[in-house]
């Protein structure tokens, strides 16, 4: 806690506070931190800088982005990066590990699991508000936090390598997936095309688009977008697909037993919600690629799960030996009944 005590002072300048661990990310280490003198309260948080290996660009991203939405009379919160007493907005611990302190936003909830209807169309609405706004005629030159994140070649190549060099009781464990994997390696390629031949344009995407990025009122009204750390240049048919991916599956997706777990009227309130500010924005093209987007997002994520299974359950956090492999069986129940509802 000593670590912890020196950031606080850099941050604060009085030793009355207190801290308490929020445990809902898997990425980025987070407190609430009280500061009892000002009565107020912000968001500290140490930032993996295994997964983000420029932490600077995603300070630099978030106030380039915070100062568009200013300008553009946004309706929401905006969560603000706060300066430490030195005037800077990260500071470095003892093991050379960067922090930062951000705007806490009152009496807000999250959901970590769609809880209605109603509450979904309102978060894709929400989301399509927030993408409507920072995609300009002229947006900010923001960099990418995540180099490769979105290289589906490389994803599927990351795959195959992991196959070919997996232990054998993996790839056994594995085998009817593997099989529906490869089966349907191919849906990738048109999407692969379209960005080689420029088909689709680059926009500002969230790229985590999941409900629990979303800060609601206690009357489940959006108060604010959070989470602007895997914001990049990319295509805007990815935050579609990664909504759909999140919002539309009926179970924990930790659970490969499930069956029938694609729900089909979510999937249409998504896409209303999805289009409600951005659908005079979309080219053709993407408007076209929505329901392709949708298969490609739950595939790519499947394709992920699986690699890591095979890999020795390296990069994703498990509970069990077969964690992973349960994650891609229900992705794959997802995928098939998004299928089956579009005619595929």
């Amino acid at each position: 806690m000593e670590i912890i005590k020196d950031i606080v002072a850099q941050f604060i300048s009085t030793e009355n506070y207190s801290l308490s661990p929020i445990t809902d990310g898997l990425i980025n280490t987070t407190y609430l931190l009280e500061d009892k003198d000002q009565q107020k309260k912000f968001i500290l948080q140490k930032i993996n800088h295994h997964v983000f290996k420029q932490p600077e660009v995603i300070v630099n991203n978030h106030l380039m982005i915070n100062e568009l939405l200013r300008s553009n009379d946004y309706q929401f919160q905006i969560i603000e990066p706060i300066p430490s007493l030195s005037n800077t907005f990260l500071v470095k611990d003892a093991n050379d590990e960067p922090w930062r302190m951000l705007s806490f936003v009152e009496n807000s909830i999250t959901f970590l699991t769609v809880p209605s209807l109603q509450t979904a169309f309102k978060a894709a609405k929400t989301f399509s508000y927030f993408l409507s706004i920072v995609n300009t005629e002229e947006p900010p030159a923001i960099e990418d936090t995540l180099p490769d994140f979105l290289n589906f070649e490389k994803r599927i190549a990351d795959y195959k390598k992991a196959l070919e060099n997996a232990a054998l009781h993996l790839k056994e464990n594995a085998k009817t997936e593997i099989e529906i994997t490869n089966q349907l390696i191919s849906l990738l390629d048109q999407w692969i095309e379209m960005e080689k031949n420029n088909q689709i344009p680059k926009r500002i995407i969230h790229a985590d688009v999941k409900i629990s990025n979303i800060l609601f009122d206690q009357n489940h009204q959006p108060l604010a977008v959070i989470d602007l750390d895997t914001m990049m240049i990319s295509t805007i048919l990815y935050d579609f697909g990664t909504m759909i991916q999140s919002y539309t599956n009926t179970t924990n997706e930790d659970d490969g037993s499930a069956e029938n777990n694609f729900n089909r009227e979510m999937y249409e309130v998504v896409k209303e919600g999805f289009l409600f500010y951005l659908k005079e924005k979309l080219t053709p093209e993407e408007s076209a690629q929505l329901d392709y987007a949708a298969q490609v997002a739950i595939y790519i994520q499947e394709v992920r799960f699986l690699t890591d299974y095979l890999n020795g359950s390296i990069y994703y956090s498990t509970k069990y030996p077969e964690h992973n492999l349960d994650r891609t069986k229900n992705q794959l129940e997802l995928l098939k009944g998004l299928r089956t509802y579009l005619g595929c």
